[in-house]
């Protein structure tokens, strides 16, 4: 991540707070989980109960016939037990995995809904393959807590608590002594846990940096397999990864002495008063049964002491996970829809823009102005080009009207309404874009043409590629317009990927048209083509063309040249050439005209 959001030095259990908006809807289930969670752990601590009935009624009674009889119904009750634990063990594993599987999904859900909505400053400091980090490996964390380690954790609560009371009723005295040892563990086990804590999230957050690279490098392939970089990305990715892992390994560590700590400690403790068990039998204060039930009784109370230390240790990592995740979700984009929308005229033949003295700085760079006194009108029908060399501010003008960003000065107007009282999806629902870099989903080509309007039928798909001039190849594609474009549209070629976002435009039949060198990457045949379906996409809409070609910068109504977010001239070609100014040796540069310099 290229910027770093602040955070908390370490997250606590506390932090798992951030899951309840999630586990509120399952409530009942919830509530059923635990009652066979309860019902479970009671099965386990009536197991040393049984097995005391089972010492002193059968083994120890003095009458043979009554120690068979005494036998038969003691190892049936301790049948009984068992089949009992494994049918709420079931039980509470199903409910738990389901509980951990739906909270999960929902909450990644949330956050990928949430993260679409995200206007592009917040990917100005937010790398694409730290938000997928997020999405994969913290909700694997989130998952294994709520689905199992939670679980385990109250589980194991519920039966060591209930193994140290019976302990405590029936060896009152010695337990005493076992507490008063045991409350000696817990400052030791304070201080592993926070250093715990702290390397679970720097694990995490080097985790991400890995995933940001790879996300990276993987949507850049052509141009690192093109520059023979591919040996120094898989460096800089193992370097990032092998920090990944001495974090982990720094972190597994801290948890593996606590875990011994823990046990040892405990483990030792419960042997003392074992030892004192085993003193009070031989001295007749208590029978072998007594002392059996006892045994059990540690072995229970250790085991989940164990278990709770491991448990610890998956919700202080599942803890970091939740605020990363929680990090996401309190993210809120400077560009939201209005509180009381107003409505849009219905658009009649094409929609008005207007410009005006708009100031505007991305945000990454609040010291350079993107756009600077930027005031511009566009009447309805009208096609008007933008042009300029590289920084003037042309691609700045389509963000700032589709609401990608909002102008620190100034005001833009759609139809009459401020953009800024118009609901999103209303104000880029009227506007169709064709952007330089042709976007092609994972999907068929048919899909990617109806993107913007999923319900339209195939014969109207068909109509906007034929007029894209991309019906051609679509129907040479092995399954036509099912065929699968792959990742990115890497099947077609830059042309073609180009066609099907034009097409895509096209059957939106949107009022207002955005094209963004819509033709850089078509050849000259291909370009002719494509020119006269923009034409006749162009008809009886308002377009904003930001163009290098001569071929479509002449048939603008008006050529609007810019130059430091500023209009320094406007015009048609000719009279632009014949001034002899910055448009005048932009096409000498560009179009390669040599009247251009006569």
């Amino acid at each position: 991540m290229s910027d770093r959001s602040p955070r908390s030095p370490s997250a606590t259990p506390r932090s798992l707070g951030g899951l309840l908006p999630y586990v509120r809807p399952y409530r009942a289930r919830i509530a059923l989980a635990g009652l066979f969670l309860v019902l479970a752990a009671l099965a386990t601590l009536a197991f040393p109960v049984a097995l005391k009935g089972l010492i002193d009624q059968g083994l120890v009674a003095a009458d043979p016939g009554a120690r068979v009889l005494a036998l038969r119904g003691q190892f049936l009750l301790l049948f009984a037990v068992g089949a009992a634990l494994g049918l709420f063990s079931a039980a509470r594993f199903y409910m738990v995995s389901w509980l951990g599987e739906r909270i999960t999904a929902d909450l990644r859900n949330a956050v990928y809904a949430h993260v679409v909505h995200q206007s592009p400053e917040f990917f100005e400091s937010t790398q694409t393959g730290e938000v997928l980090s997020r999405l994969t490996t913290d909700t694997t964390l989130v998952q294994t807590v709520v689905g199992s380690s939670l679980s385990m954790g109250l589980r194991n609560s519920v039966m060591g608590l209930g193994a140290l009371i019976a302990l405590v009723v029936t060896n009152p005295w010695v337990m005493t002594q076992v507490l008063g040892i045991l409350l000696l563990v817990v400052l030791p086990t304070m201080y592993f846990g926070r250093r715990v804590r702290k390397l679970s999230r720097a694990s995490q957050d080097r985790v991400a940096d890995s995933s940001a690279i790879a996300a990276e490098v993987l949507n850049a392939i052509p141009v690192v397999q093109g520059y023979v970089q591919e040996r120094r990305e898989a460096s800089r990715f193992a370097e990032a990864t092998e920090r990944a892992f001495e974090t982990a390994r720094r972190r597994s560590a801290v948890r593996a002495w606590l875990v011994a700590f823990v046990i040892t400690a405990t483990f030792g403790t419960l042997l003392w008063g074992l030892y004192q068990g085993t003193q009070a039998v031989l001295a007749g204060r208590i029978s072998a049964g007594h002392l059996g039930q006892t045994v059990v009784f540690v072995i229970i109370l250790v085991s989940a002491v164990a278990v709770l230390s491991e448990v610890y240790g998956d919700m202080l990592r599942a803890a970091g996970a939740t605020e990363r995740l929680m990090e996401l979700l309190a993210a809120r984009s400077p560009v939201a829809d209005p509180a009381a929308p107003l409505a849009l005229p219905p658009a009649s033949g094409g929609s008005t823009v207007r410009f005006e003295q708009v100031r505007f700085h991305y945000p990454s760079r609040p010291r350079q102005h993107a756009l600077d006194g930027f005031t511009l009108d566009v009447r309805s029908g009208e096609t008007v080009a933008l042009v300029g060399p590289s920084g003037a501010g042309k691609s700045t003008v389509l963000q700032l009207l589709l609401r990608f960003y909002d102008a620190q000065q100034g005001r833009i107007v759609l139809d009459g309404v401020p953009i800024e009282r118009i609901a999103l999806a209303e104000l880029r629902g009227r506007i169709g874009i064709v952007p330089q870099d042709s976007t092609v989903f994972s999907a068929s080509a048919l899909d990617n043409i109806r993107y913007g309007r999923p319900e339209a039928s195939a014969a109207e798909v068909q109509a906007a590629a034929e007029a894209a001039f991309a019906h051609e190849f679509i129907r040479a594609l092995p399954e036509g317009y099912a065929t699968h474009l792959g990742e990115r549209g890497v099947r077609l070629s830059g042309g073609q990927r180009q066609r099907i976002a034009i097409a895509r435009a096209i059957l939106k039949n949107p009022p207002l048209l955005l094209l963004d060198e819509a033709t850089s990457a078509l050849d000259a045949e291909s370009e002719r083509m494509v020119q006269a379906a923009l034409e006749a996409a162009m008809q009886d809409r308002t377009t904003i063309v930001i163009a290098h070609r001569l071929a479509t910068v002449q048939r603008a109504g008006r050529i609007v040249v810019m130059d430091g977010g500023r209009i320094v001239d406007v015009g048609r070609h000719d009279a632009l050439v014949a001034r002899g100014g910055l448009y005048a040796r932009l096409a000498a540069m560009q179009f390669g005209l040599e009247s251009a310099t006569a």
